[in-house]
């Protein structure tokens, strides 16, 4: 434990705050027991220990990151508490990611009116845009397997688990072998096999029920010129068996047998939870409490396909929405930190484009390749310069000429992946790791700075770590050695160096130190 914090920790062992830490540190310290008035501290006590919070907000922010506030945890400054807080959230991954990116933020300012907004409010307010993106992914995979369900009812093939797990892509192919599709679904299938992923999800919603009916109505053209009467028969069980797969259901022969009215209530009976919610729903509760019998038919044969698609374009809209949401989210946390403005470039072009642009931005994928960057120094006498590495010398880094004409080997060798630090300590420091041999990391290693593979180690990922800082020369970006604290990724003569200004080794000298220490993030040479 630091010095200042250690010291704030016995100010405050002293002096309590709130019924939660008097509560805490009775039972390990002998204190007075809950009830017993205890003085509130002044207003320079709390000062000097770096509080501006209450126990029960800190409480509260980390009941959201199940952080145990214990008394240690609630003796803590405002800053560390906050850093405390971060790490949780970071060790959870993607469900706390908007709590994670506003804790950055907070501890990124240097203001404690920040760090205490963060704690007060601001951890709520983000978690409750974690939950949201929560809901709505389990929304869309519950529609998604719901609009699974619907086609496998709609072909005649019979639903399992496996069938429903399937991906995407996949679960067509098993569409398009299964002997209860006819040609129209085969073709329909195949089509989509084709395209893109937009074009798998669309046959899924819409594309096999709308195919089956194409090889109904080819089947019943057939019949009707041997048998009217027949074809009129058939037709009506198709428009049944089609209205009820929109409702997720397979009808039975006796629900297939009932009246028009009957046959929508049975349909309306059936329906569950969220379902009933929905356009599908509602129009069937209108055309049953009509006593108009053709308001019925016509619910069977195309009123419920027409409220099923607007059911099916709200749900689109509403996961597409969301899906903005978290680009422009990821956009807004790039831009704050400035160390991925080709993220950021490529969170704009998606979110100007359509919605299936930001799906493909939001993949895994997709945002570790827009996280490439290459760097130059930032002065102008190296204008065209940037870190690079050559096996051929052992991996070692240096500043070297690169242009977007160059070999793909060269610019691949002068583009990096800015990461989250190896170190995960602290918000601000990064790691950069080789677009051309991925896995491996800028590190330093006696003060030299080349790119080596990461051997897992505590070492290695503190070697590998660089905290980026307002530049020496006051623009641009320095970075500071987290292996060798107080060093700085800095070139000198073409090589790079973890270096400071002491004059111990010669690339330690102070002439122009500023200058070679401090950097640019450019368009990524190899993208």
């Amino acid at each position: 434990m630091k010095k200042s914090q250690a010291n704030s920790v016995r100010m405050r062992r002293v002096i309590t705050r709130g019924i939660v830490a008097t509560t805490a540190l009775a039972a390990v310290a002998g204190v007075a027991a809950p009830g017993t008035a205890v003085a509130k501290p002044s207003d320079a006590v709390a000062a000097a220990a770096g509080i501006g919070t209450s126990d029960t907000q800190r409480v509260d922010a980390a009941a959201v990151v199940r952080l145990d506030p214990s008394p240690e945890v609630l003796l803590l400054s405002d800053r560390d508490f906050l850093h405390a807080l971060w790490q949780k959230a970071r060790d959870a991954g993607p469900t706390l990611e908007s709590v994670r990116l506003a804790a950055e933020e907070a501890m990124v300012s240097g203001s404690a009116d920040d760090h205490v907004r963060f704690i007060a409010t601001g951890i709520h307010q983000a978690y409750e845009l974690d939950k949201q993106r929560e809901k709505d992914r389990a929304d869309a995979e519950r529609a998604a397997r719901l609009a699974k369900s619907q086609a496998l009812i709609a072909v005649g093939i019979p639903s399992s688990p496996d069938l429903l797990g399937l991906s995407d892509d996949n679960f067509v192919r098993a569409v398009m072998k299964h002997e209860a599709s006819g040609r129209e679904v085969k073709d329909a299938a195949a089509r989509a096999l084709a395209g893109d992923a937009a074009a798998w999800r669309e046959f899924i919603t819409n594309g096999a029920r709308e195919a089956h009916n194409r090889d109904v109505a080819n089947d019943l053209i057939e019949l009707e010129k041997k048998n009217r009467e027949e074809a009129e028969r058939r037709k009506e069980l198709a428009a049944r068996k089609n209205a009820a797969a929109l409702f997720g259901i397979s009808p039975s022969e006796a629900t297939l047998a009932l009246s028009d009215d009957n046959f929508i209530r049975e349909l309306l009976r059936a329906t569950t939870g969220d379902a009933q919610n929905t356009e599908l729903y509602a129009a069937g509760q209108k055309a049953v409490l009509s006593s108009d019998a053709a308001q019925w038919k016509q619910f069977i044969h195309t009123g419920a396909e027409q409220a099923y698609k607007r059911d099916d374009e709200a749900r689109r809209r509403k996961i597409a929405d969301a899906n903005r949401r978290h680009a422009q989210e990821i956009q807004a946390a790039a831009e704050k930190t400035g160390m991925n403005p080709y993220l950021v470039a490529t969170a704009k072009k998606a979110l100007a484009g359509s919605d299936e642009d930001v799906v493909n931005f939001l993949k895994d994928e997709s945002q570790y390749r827009a996280k490439r960057q290459s760097l130059t120094p930032s002065g102008g006498k190296q204008a065209g310069w940037y870190i690079r590495q050559s096996s051929v010398d052992g991996g070692e880094a240096f500043v070297a000429p690169v242009t977007a004409k160059s070999k793909p080997a060269d610019r691949e060798d002068a583009t990096w992946v800015v990461v989250d630090s190896l170190t995960k300590q602290q918000p601000g420091c990064y790691s950069f790791e080789s677009v051309r041999k991925p896995g491996y990391y800028l590190t330093q290693k006696d003060l030299r700075v080349r790119m080596s593979a990461n051997d897992a180690s505590a070492q290695f990922a503190k070697d590998a770590t660089w905290c980026a800082r307002k530049g020496l020369t006051g623009s641009g970006t320095s970075f500071e050695s987290a292996g060798q604290p107080g060093r700085w990724l800095r070139h000198f003569w073409g090589d790079l160096y973890a270096a400071d200004k002491s004059g111990k080794t010669r690339q330690d000298t102070a002439e122009n130190f500023a200058q070679d220490a401090t950097w640019k993030l450019d368009v990524p040479l190899a993208r």
